[in-house]
């Protein structure tokens, strides 16, 4: 099919229309670049081979690899191009260059019907933009996160922003979100309220057997000494309990780049704290392969039950997050899966685009100050009321059915079916 009916869906195709319901197979990329979106996309991705209406086709540009492929190995996913764009010392100049030309010979070529993204990331809004230079339609799943700062969190509040100015159909995880996009005048007729996918993924990852002394035997090549070291005792700790007794597991994850030197520092130096105060805790800190991670969370080392190791992979992290008792992170994702576990959860930021999480109780913004990530911490660690009422608060980003909701949003455009029930839940 070639790229004038492409052109013809997006122009002449109205909302839930029904005139291609004989169509049964609609092409559609799938396009993501990083580990988060990976896991966030892979039941959407499942959904659609599922689905008779649809043909999908996942494009990743590997913004990061090695992190990529481990999920994509988790979910059995292959993709049918793949841009390997990833580069030592890439800048968001190099990446962006390089994915707007290799997804513009890869729409050009495939010439779908429709193109999906996801979230936030740099790879989300160039293929976004893609899309709209070829006259595709897309549509943007996770849409309507917002924290109107579009410096914090950098750059992905504006990559969302922008990616939301292009998109045709909007998959909003909340109705917060959706009140968001309603209040930059998208029509109500293109937002599907779905909850979040990445519950429908740890939900069905949880549920998988592992054994932890994997771990060692798969450590990437590129793992440093301290980082093969702490797998290693985080192996045998948990091959002589699972659950990490008689400590109490603190996991903790910081990547942001806007975190990045002194502030990173102060959050560590908390933690030693926190840890001279606390005998019974334990820290287990994946660091980033960001050598400014690195290099920061050298304040840590040192300190016995402080276990740094590599990235890990999906399934081994949600089970430490499940046998955690706190996460300390400034990651997006996890403000949304850690509840989902009755982990309580400090965000290390001073905004965040997840106010529904704020507001239900299963999150607190503790920013990155020294004396306030201390005193939050020790809080939970000490106060049993403050600490159940955050574990048993309710989750408001999912049931595990938000993929099913967006391929049926997406059929429902096509005019194939009737628009599935919305996830509505308001705090």
């Amino acid at each position: 099919m070639g790229p004038g009916k492409s052109q013809k869906v997006k122009r002449g195709l109205a909302p839930f229309s029904r005139r291609w319901r004989a169509v049964k197979d609609r092409k559609v990329l799938v396009v993501f670049g990083t580990r988060p979106e990976a896991i966030k996309m892979a039941p959407v991705v499942k959904e659609l081979e599922r689905s008779p209406w649809f043909e999908p086709r996942v494009v990743v540009t590997a913004q990061h690899r090695e992190m990529l492929d481990q999920v994509l190995d988790l979910f059995g996913i292959v993709p049918a191009h793949d841009l390997d764009i990833m580069r030592p010392g890439q800048s968001l100049f190099d990446v962006t260059g390089r994915a707007l030309r290799g997804l513009e010979e890869v729409f050009s070529r495939e010439s779908p019907d429709f193109v999906l993204v996801h979230g936030d990331t740099t790879t989300t809004f160039v293929g976004a933009l893609a899309a709209y230079y070829l006259q595709i339609p897309v549509g943007h799943v996770e849409a309507g996160l917002r924290t109107r700062n579009k410096f914090s969190p950098f750059p992905e509040e504006l990559n969302r922003h922008l990616t939301g100015v292009l998109a045709d159909l909007h998959f909003a995880p909340t109705a917060r979100a959706r009140a968001n996009l309603l209040a930059e005048n998208v029509s109500p007729e293109r937002i599907a309220v779905t909850g979040n996918t990445v519950i429908d993924a740890l939900l069905e990852t949880v549920r998988r057997d592992y054994d932890f002394i994997s771990l060692v035997e798969t450590a990437s090549p590129a793992a440093t000494p301290a980082g093969r070291k702490g797998l290693a005792r985080l192996a045998a700790l948990a091959a002589r309990e699972p659950r990490f007794a008689p400590y109490r597991l603190l996991l903790v994850t910081t990547h942001r780049r806007e975190n990045l030197g002194a502030p990173l520092r102060g959050v560590y130096r908390a933690l030693r704290r926190i840890l001279q105060e606390f005998p019974d805790t334990l820290v287990v800190f994946p660091v980033h392969l960001n050598p400014a991670v690195q290099d920061a969370a050298a304040e840590l080392g040192g300190t016995e039950r402080v276990l740094r190791t590599p990235p890990l992979s999906y399934l081994p992290f949600v089970k430490l997050m499940e046998a955690a008792h706190l996460v300390l992170t400034d990651s997006g994702g996890l403000q949304e899966e850690a509840p989902a576990l009755g982990k309580p959860v400090l965000v290390l930021r001073d905004t965040t685009e997840r106010p529904e999480a704020v507001e239900a109780g299963t999150v607190k913004l503790v920013g990155l100050d020294e004396e306030n990530v201390w005193r939050e911490t020790a809080r939970l660690l000490s106060d049993s009321d403050a600490y159940r009422q955050m574990a048993e608060a309710v989750n408001p980003y999912g049931d595990g059915e938000a993929a099913r909701r967006t391929v049926g949003f997406l059929a429902a455009y096509f005019g194939l079916a009737a628009p599935p029930d919305e996830y509505v839940k308001i705090f």
